[in-house]
């Protein structure tokens, strides 16, 4: 395949893997299988879950079959730390996830109980300085390696992704926590931090309201 082809298709796979992810995660979708399948929509972050990592596949199979030389090369100084501190940051953040809920579980588990399973509102300590923190650490991650052209076409798809992909999740949030996350959306940034505009840890319960979890001060 000739190198602006091969690069065009790296693009494009990673387009239509971020709009399938979008529409897989959706209000609509999972309406739609709670109206017609209601049987299947406890597991439906289950099934999510696991076509997210099959989907993953195509888009990484081409993406490491460019063949070309580093674009550039970032020090060792430079990218082992931001590496360490993109994992070690998305690892210390689980602390304040479910696991069982992030990974489908808990919500299958609960099918057909009288308390339903709902959403909570979490904040963890990286909450108080970027909204979606696994998003700003994975920009971290992508933009500190090593470039070949085809993970610099690959990550910048991904950064327009990630860019749209978070206006889409705040969408979903409001619709879930209406003024709760209106309140947070005003106070925290997006993805990049900024030193003047954080939220403190004491002033987490407050912007959440009644009801709310957690303030991620500990």
């Amino acid at each position: 395949m000739p190198d602006a082809a091969l690069l065009f298709a790296i693009a494009l796979a990673w387009s239509l893997y971020g709009a399938l992810h979008s529409w897989l995660a959706g209000t609509a979708l999972k309406a739609s299988v709670e109206s017609r399948w209601p049987a299947l929509a406890p597991a439906y972050r289950l099934i999510f879950n696991g076509l997210a990592l099959v989907l993953l596949v195509p888009p990484l199979w081409l993406t490491w079959s460019w063949p070309g030389a580093a674009l550039w090369h970032w020090p060792a100084w430079l990218a082992w730390p931001a590496a360490i501190a993109s994992v070690a940051g998305y690892i210390w953040s689980l602390r304040w996830y479910d696991s069982l809920d992030f990974i489908g579980l808990r919500q299958w588990r609960a099918r057909g109980a009288e308390d339903a399973w709902r959403d909570s509102f979490v904040l963890s300590p990286l909450h108080r300085y970027v909204r979606h923190p696994w998003y700003s650490l994975g920009l971290l991650f992508l933009w500190t390696r090593d470039l070949d052209a085809g993970w610099l076409v690959a990550t910048l798809t991904l950064t327009v992704y990630l860019v749209i992909g978070s206006r889409l999740e705040e969408t979903k949030l409001i619709e879930t926590f209406g003024d709760a996350y209106r309140r947070y959306r005003d106070r925290v940034p997006g993805l990049i931090p900024r030193p003047w505009r954080y939220l403190r840890a004491e002033d987490a319960p407050d912007l959440l309201g009644p009801g709310q979890a957690s303030d991620g001060s500990s």
